[in-house]
């Protein structure tokens, strides 16, 4: 099973790091160029006091957006798993089928006075992952790596519908936005080793390469939004 291909790989990560280390700089340097700075959502929530709201939103592998998200301000807990199937195949084994209509999610619960959801998506858009991927995200296929929002009522369908369109309208992105809107029918957390995966694993080959990027974009692109110290799992 090719490396790139596949985060289930066996091979030892010693002999992987001792293979591949003079290639990680120049890779997550090609991976970290492909930010596209958006402008937030003409249409937007506004920020105001209330209970924790929540966000549930599909962009490729999970470890990586959950990691975003972790680094995100007024964010109080994220949550890898599985969204768009049923109850009794969210599992990750049968998720990777591809045919459980599931797509790797991340549950983001917020708090509505610090962060609104247009920015929740606006940082979904621009550094957690490339919306004009179909099907597919970095070297993972399938369509439980699709592109996808989950949303929980009319006002996020509204705010989400009418972002894609405005990102659409501004041609920043070299392809169409092929996200999609659904409607938040269950979400499903994932296995506890997935859980903080980033967090737990920086060496990771797949992590180094793929995701490590989208941490220092974020910082360098959002410094207003992102915040030094994750929110864990672990720690709720």
């Amino acid at each position: 099973m090719a490396f790139q291909s596949s985060r289930r790989s066996h091979t030892s990560l010693a002999v992987v790091a001792a293979c591949l280390i003079s290639v990680f700089a120049s890779l997550s340097a090609c991976a970290a160029e492909q930010v596209v700075v958006v402008p937030p959502p003409a249409v937007d929530a506004q920020k105001a006091a209330g209970p924790l709201q929540t966000a549930v939103v599909a962009g490729g592998c999970f470890w990586g957006v959950q990691g975003v998200f972790e680094h995100l301000a007024g964010v109080r807990r994220v949550v890898s798993g599985y969204a768009g199937g049923e109850k009794r195949t969210a599992q990750y084994e049968v998720v990777s089928r591809g045919d459980t209509g599931h797509a790797e999610s991340v549950e983001i619960q917020f708090d509505p006075k610090d962060v609104t959801y247009g920015q929740i998506l606006q940082v979904f858009f621009s550094v957690a992952h490339d919306p004009t991927q179909l099907n597919r995200q970095g070297p993972d296929t399938g369509t439980q790596y699709r592109s996808a929002i989950f949303y929980a009522d009319d006002n996020q369908k509204r705010i989400a519908s009418a972002y894609i369109a405005q990102l659409e309208q501004s041609k920043l992105f070299h392809g169409p936005v092929v996200t999609r809107v659904d409607p938040l029918k269950g979400f499903y957390a994932a296995e506890d080793y997935h859980q903080d995966f980033l967090l737990k694993n920086p060496n990771y080959p797949y992590i180094v390469i793929n995701d490590l990027p989208k941490i220092r974009n974020f910082q360098r692109t959002w410094p207003a939004l992102y915040q030094g110290k994750p929110v864990t799992v672990a720690q709720n």
